[in-house]
């Protein structure tokens, strides 16, 4: 789509933004209000599909794309107010993608008008900010209703920020600004941020890895919760793809049994290697990945060497990175403590994000603590980082 509206000239218009001062900035409007619509068209298309097929009638049209909008505003951050109280969980699956979406037509903005300097890339990432956050106030406005009110502070604030933060990288990657910056930075410094990545992508991974052979050994559990949800087809889909979308929230609480801290689901639930408390959780299939007794599984001993790996991974890749200057082992073993503690931050980011409420009560804390399970993988992984940074240097350096 960005690509589309690059090639479509303005009346009058010699070359892109050629005497054209506010070019850029409706040109990034243009891009995110299209990567809203058609993320918008797909998923109110994938949920009225779903519906049309479950014999039991379950949404009307209207009601399914009503649904859909739900689920785009909290992909992007925003919440309910339901019967049972507050609604505050983002399908981080969906939430990548429109982080993607966003990314992308930022990205696609910035080398089309190719903005020369800080105050041209800021207005770009200003203009898709505001379109991208008053879109997500009017679909929330249109979607509010009886039973389900939608908050909408917060569902302005998050598409503000994932807006800021998705656009602002789409729009970096296309500028000499992250040079420029790295270039005042210690020189081991520049490929910090692909350690980190590889290692927060190792830890995700492994993560899913968990939840998946969880799943895989209670399959007579998914099937019993499935099925007393309605054992239609089309109901089977929507389970699954709702599981899919909430896969990443499951890998990140599976990072807070692998530190050490643990999850919660709800204030009854709660799972790690010190001590399992089972109570009432909601009827998704995906929560089958549960304990069904109160001793702590194997499972949940073997995944502490999760942080570890990562940090390995990190410094790992710190130490192939590093410039022939750099320095030796011993400095590439001091900047993988640091990738590590830095793979840790990003860590609790990642849990803050997964995490929130199902309701009042009972279910009001979801997820794993971000800021035990941040510290935890920090201290594991910066320990982790230091050996396999300092081993890949030696390495490299033969």
């Amino acid at each position: 789509m960005v690509s589309l509206l690059a090639r479509l000239p303005l009346p009058g218009q010699r070359g892109p933004g050629a005497g054209r001062p506010w070019y850029p900035a409706a040109l990034a409007a243009a891009a995110t209000a299209a990567v809203t619509l058609l993320g918008l068209a797909g998923l109110g298309l994938a949920v009225v599909v779903v519906e049309t097929l479950d014999p039991a009638g379950g949404l009307s049209a209207g009601g399914a794309i009503r649904a859909g909008g739900q689920l785009w505003l909290l992909a992007n951050g925003g919440g309910l107010d339901l019967a049972s109280g507050p609604l505050v969980l983002a399908p981080l699956l969906l939430t990548l993608a429109v982080a993607w979406g966003l990314s992308r037509a930022g990205r696609g903005v910035a080398r089309l008008v190719e903005p020369a300097g800080v105050r041209a890339a800021a207005v770009v990432v200003a203009a898709a900010l505001a379109v991208h956050t008053l879109l997500a106030v009017l679909l929330a406005l249109a979607v509010d209703g009886p039973g389900a009110r939608t908050d909408l502070v917060r569902c302005a604030a998050g598409a503000a920020v994932l807006a800021l933060v998705a656009v602002g990288w789409g729009v970096l990657r296309e500028t000499d600004l992250p040079d420029a910056v790295l270039d005042r930075l210690p020189l081991p410094a520049r490929p910090l941020l692909p350690a980190v990545l590889a290692g927060l992508l190792t830890a995700l991974g492994l993560g899913g890895v968990v939840v998946a052979v969880a799943v895989g050994s209670d399959t007579a559990g998914y099937a019993a919760v499935e099925d007393a949800l309605g054992g239609s087809g089309a109901g089977a889909l929507g389970l699954l793809a709702l599981g899919a979308l909430l896969l990443p929230n499951a890998a990140a609480a599976a990072l807070g049994v692998a530190a050490g801290p643990g999850f919660a689901v709800g204030a009854g639930t709660v799972v790690s290697v010190h001590g399992i408390s089972l109570g009432p959780v909601p009827a998704l299939p995906l929560l089958a990945a549960l304990p069904d007794t109160q001793a702590v599984p194997l499972l949940a001993f073997v995944s502490q060497a999760v942080p570890a790996l990562a940090g390995m991974v990190a410094g790992t890749v710190l130490g192939r990175r590093m410039a022939d200057d750099d320095g030796g082992s011993v400095v590439a073993g001091l900047w993988g403590v640091l990738t590590g503690v830095l793979l840790g931050a990003a860590v609790g980011v990642v849990v803050a994000a997964a995490g929130g409420s199902l309701g009042d009560g009972a279910l009001a804390d979801v997820g794993a603590p971000p800021v035990a399970t941040a510290l935890s993988v920090a201290l594991q992984a910066g320990i982790a980082g230091a050996v396999g940074a300092a081993t890949a240097r030696w390495r490299s350096l033969g």
